[in-house]
């Protein structure tokens, strides 16, 4: 089981960093035949947007795997760890309904253009194939709330690896050199 969820982990990396990558490089591409070639490509922009979003979406998951998202916790902190534990349980049970959802309509925004054969204005890519990451980030966004509701059914304390920092209270106890904080 540890294995697999290794594999999977390193499989939303590549995939989320695959595509920002391409999208990112494809933007680069495109500033260098318009301004220094003087020989815009107007597939470029329309690509490079269908990657940069491809690669946010799946993301998405990485972030509530290492906990990146969002979150005010200045009440949630106070409270005991009893209620912390059925706050988590409440939080992941509606990401989850959450996650159902945009699944669902992901799914029939999908149908719809695959039905209307509607295609990209440049490319010519149908659009039912750009829709697909929808579904796609979805379920994998809901596999990872999962995650997070067993960890909190089980008691499971969910750290956010940026308070896994320690930062020196005294100046004196600050590190020194090119890596300080």
């Amino acid at each position: 089981m540890k294995s697999w969820k290794k594999a999977w982990d390193l499989f939303e990396d590549i995939a989320a960093g695959s595509f920002l990558s391409v999208g990112i490089a494809l933007i680069f591409y495109g500033v260098l035949m318009r301004y220094v070639f003087n020989e815009p490509k107007a597939w470029v922009e329309e690509v490079a947007n269908y990657t940069l979003v491809w690669g946010a979406l799946l993301g998405v998951p990485v972030a509530l795997r290492n906990n990146h998202h969002i979150q005010v916790d200045i009440l949630y902190e106070k409270l005991p760890r009893g209620m912390q534990r059925w706050l988590d349980v409440f939080a992941s049970f509606m990401g989850m309904v959450f996650c159902l959802f945009f699944t669902y309509y992901g799914y029939v925004l999908v149908a719809k253009r695959y039905t209307s054969g509607m295609v990209s204005m440049d490319v010519g890519i149908p659009m039912w194939i750009v829709y697909l990451i929808l579904p796609i980030s979805g379920i994998m966004f809901l596999l990872r709330f999962i995650e997070k509701f067993v960890q909190a059914i089980r008691g499971e304390k969910i750290v956010n690896t940026v308070d896994m920092v320690e930062i020196p209270k005294e100046k004196g106890d600050a590190p020194h050199g090119t890596h300080a904080v």
